[in-house]
């Protein structure tokens, strides 16, 4: 799951600052950086049949 993948993967074990709205902006940046991260492994991949540069024919 994704909080295995924050765990384990990215090295996420506690939160640096204090206070709810704090704690809740720091979480929506780290889901935002998750969500950012598989958008650019699936372009990467081609496999969203988009690519990040036009490809240039021979």
């Amino acid at each position: 799951g994704v909080f295995g993948v924050l765990k384990q993967d990215h090295g996420f074990r506690r939160f640096l600052c204090r206070g709810k709205n704090n704690i809740r902006t720091e979480f929506l940046l780290l889901g935002l950086a998750y969500n950012i991260k598989k958008l650019f492994a699936k372009i990467s991949e081609n496999r969203l049949g988009i690519s990040l540069f036009e490809l240039k024919s021979a």
